[in-house]
């Protein structure tokens, strides 16, 4: 084992730090279950670290980092697919719970957010990666060097998600759900 810090964990603790925040936010997005989301989020970590060693700053790191944790986000999906034959429900529903402490606005936003958060989790990975990115204050150039998609597909691919997840959410509202 080297003595000294390589220049890669150098750069993971930077990129750790910066956008750690971010990596869970990416690991919330695409797994509902608390237990499998912490499993996720160290996948992502992993990876990341894995991944620095052929970081040649092509891209910028922000755009590195969200690049391989959509990647590693989507493998882990496509991998519980394969292994669960049956929809799971998370136990992010307790999480969301009313605290008896809040007042109605409060709880009425959870669940507002909780039932978004449900419909873009049903998305398919794809659609899935670039909501979220779209959601973490990206733009379309962004998400495409994320992605591999053209700015235009993903700025059409967004309007297009918006559009589906407005209509299933006022769907949903009307059915009191």
């Amino acid at each position: 084992m080297a003595a000294s810090t390589s220049a890669q964990d150098n750069l993971y603790r930077e990129a750790a730090a910066t956008y750690g925040a971010a990596m869970e936010r990416v690991a919330r997005a695409y797994e509902a279950d608390p237990e499998s989301r912490r499993d996720l989020l160290q996948d992502i970590h992993i990876g990341l670290w894995r991944s620095l060693e052929g970081f040649n700053g092509l891209c910028s790191l922000r755009t590195w980092v969200y690049r391989v944790a959509h990647n590693v986000a989507v493998s882990h999906v496509s991998r519980e697919r394969r292994h669960r034959s049956q929809v799971l429900v998370g136990l992010e529903e307790i999480e969301l719970l009313p605290d008896a402490k809040e007042g109605e606005g409060a709880s009425q936003r959870r669940d507002t957010l909780a039932r978004l958060l449900g419909l873009i989790q049903a998305l398919k990975p794809p659609d899935r990666q670039v909501m979220f990115a779209y959601l973490e204050g990206m733009d379309a150039a962004e998400i495409g060097e994320i992605t591999g998609l053209s700015a235009v597909n993903v700025a059409t691919k967004v309007h297009r998600i918006k559009r589906v997840l407005a209509r299933r959410f006022e769907e949903g509202e009307r059915d009191g759900k």
